[in-house]
């Protein structure tokens, strides 16, 4: 009897454990998925053609440009500085610095982001102006060797998670001549410290020259930073002076080395590698001349075969494009990465290709989500690492990073920082992530409700509002084409009727577009809602000085440009009509970021329960 109930308890706790761990695994395909088609979105918003022109080839919103295209705020941050004109005031008890900096100096910026406190700009500026003068000395791959220390830290995306980067100090010790650091890229957007990264990662690469390095991630882009996060968080920080501290960061970024090589046996990049990689190229091109990747990787993904053949300003940003925003697969061959929209998928052969020519050992890259922190693919030749802990929801990952000994044996540290004063139990973190995940899921399907519909009546020809769970199935991945286990899904997302068919618009049961403005009629709001992140973008960009106002001309003429390049079927008059039904005012002016948030999902359950 003993023995019966110890099999039926081991049993039921496989089975437990084995459906929390297929909740985990699909709940992180909806979070990556649904992140790959934000990519792809973003795509069509940076193919605007007369957005490119006026808005990203030009660093327009900076202010004028002179006749070599330097953006002038650069030049005035510099003279400001040094005429003093930026001054610091007597209430600012946040560090002061002097430069050269001082370990003190990084110690006290360590200690008063902490607790808070910001870096008076006048500060940030000047480091910034002393990282560029830095980062223009460097190469575009840098050299090192494990000879002069024991080991050299790898770190992989840390997307502005200060605790991260300050729990990998904790474990592993502060940057110093015996304790020497790669950040491999992606510093920036997405979490709420981006800032207070760059800053502590430029001040310790001011001190420690040699022994901290830097390479840059698809991340350090300013259209990647308009659309995730660091755009607005650096505006809200630093309200007056945001405008020169973004330009003098774009001319930053540019000047970051695109990779290391540790030893002349271990390849540290972001992303990735093609098959038509070229070190010796990329080692001589002029770096700081690609600034914003992000727009370029539209035309050349587009063109990828035309642009191969072309010499000089082509080929220099295809091999950019290729060394951030490339991932492994595991079977062979070179493909366009089309879930990224840029890059490629890169097979174990074309990592042996590169190995062979240039007596290589192993690659290690960042760029993608890992449930652990790290993953080894291609029979051990390449490590993903990724260094920010929680990336999706509280739980759902740790974050690592590598220990390169001098025989180049990676040994791997793995961390989870949390919030909780007390740690959540597995099904507790699972049920988080899954029930983020779900909601995330549900906006998508509510902003492509008239696409699913009409799939779905497709499969319903004698409209009884029922189909069969595959059809449900079909419909829901020819529309929103996030590769999901949709039968594993549908109890989570719509109602199954006695016989077994799908009630298909119950998808839609549980959800509500929160629409206080009577004017916005329901195919209009449907529209806000789907396009709501990539309108954001463009109005960010017309708002020169982030009043988070754009006069109502402004507002009609960009939504004009959008919809005729994506096609969508909208009359005019319609949001003519609500644009001046919210200028509440009657000055001319809407306050867009109000606009924006009268559009969204709201989840009627949640509603209730709170």
């Amino acid at each position: 009897t003993v023995i019966r109930a110890a099999v039926l308890i081991q049993k039921w706790y496989r089975f437990t454990m084995a459906r929390l761990e297929m909740r985990r695994r699909y709940s992180l395909s909806i979070f990556q998925s649904i992140e790959y088609a934000d990519e792809q979105d973003q795509l069509q918003v940076c193919n605007l053609p007369s957005f490119l022109h006026k808005q990203v080839c030009y660093p327009q919103e900076c202010g004028c440009t002179n006749r070599m295209g330097v953006c002038q705020s650069l030049l005035q941050s510099s003279v400001l500085i040094i005429e003093g004109k930026i001054a610091v005031p007597d209430s600012y008890y946040g560090p002061r610095l002097s430069f050269p900096l001082t370990v003190e100096d990084a110690n006290a910026l360590l200690h008063a982001f902490r607790n808070e406190q910001l870096l008076h700009a006048r500060y940030v500026l000047q480091l910034l102006s002393e990282t560029r003068r830095v980062l223009k000395e460097m190469p575009n791959i840098t050299h090192l060797s494990t000879s002069y220390s024991k080991d050299i830290t790898v770190c992989g995306d840390l997307h502005g998670n200060l605790d991260d980067l300050l729990l990998i100090f904790y474990k592993n010790g502060l940057p110093s001549e015996q304790n020497r650091y790669v950040f491999n890229g992606d510093f920036v957007d997405r979490g709420k410290n981006s800032m207070e990264i760059l800053i502590i990662l430029f001040a310790f690469l001011l001190i420690y020259p040699n022994d901290l390095h830097l390479n840059r991630g698809n991340h350090e882009d300013y259209i990647m930073n308009l659309r995730y996060g660091f755009t607005k968080e650096v505006s809200k920080k630093y309200k007056e002076h945001w405008k020169q501290i973004l330009c003098l960061l774009r001319d930053v970024f540019s000047w970051l080395p695109l990779a290391t090589i540790i030893d002349s046996k271990v390849l540290i990049l972001h992303g990735g590698i093609s098959d038509t990689t070229d070190l010796d190229f990329l080692n001589a091109l002029e770096r700081n001349k690609v600034r914003d990747h992000i727009h370029m990787r539209v035309v050349l993904f587009s063109f990828k075969n035309f642009v191969v053949e072309m010499l000089g300003s082509g080929l220099c940003y295809l091999q950019i494009l290729d060394i951030l925003w490339s991932d492994p697969r595991s079977q062979n061959g070179c493909t366009p990465n089309k879930c990224r929209g840029g890059g490629c998928y890169f097979g174990p052969d074309v990592t042996a290709k590169l190995f062979e020519r240039y007596n290589l050992k192993m690659l290690i890259r960042s760029h993608e989500f890992k449930p652990e922190g790290y993953e080894i693919s291609h029979d051990g030749k390449v490590i993903t690492i990724f260094s920010a802990s929680n990336y999706y929801e509280e739980g759902s990952n740790r974050g690592a990073y590598i220990k390169l000994n001098p025989e180049l044996t990676p040994r791997f540290v793995q961390y989870q920082v949390s919030k909780f004063t007390r740690r959540q139990n597995l099904q507790e973190r699972v049920g988080t992530i899954e029930s983020s995940a779900l909601k995330s899921l549900r906006e998508k399907i509510y902003a492509h409700r008239s696409e699913l519909t009409s799939a779905f009546a497709q499969y319903d020809v004698n409209g009884t509002g029922r189909i069969s769970v595959n059809d449900w199935a079909a419909a829901m991945e020819s529309v929103l084409q996030l590769e999901l286990p949709w039968r594993m899904l549908r109890s989570h997302l719509a109602q199954m009727n006695p016989d077994g068919e799908v009630d298909f618009m119950s998808c839609f049961y549980d959800l509500k577009m929160d629409q206080p403005i009577k004017e916005a009629q329901p195919a209009l709001a449907e529209t806000l809602c789907r396009y709501r992140k990539d309108l954001e973008i463009i109005f960010n960009i017309i708002d020169k000085d982030h009043s988070g106002l754009i006069s109502l001309e402004e507002f009609s003429q960009t939504w004009r440009l959008f919809t005729s390049h994506l096609g969508i079927d909208v009359q005019d008059d319609s949001i003519d009509k609500l644009v001046l039904s919210i200028d509440y005012n009657k000055d001319g002016h809407i306050d867009f970021n109000e606009f924006f948030e009268a559009f969204h999902v709201v989840h009627r359950l949640e509603k209730k329960a709170t």
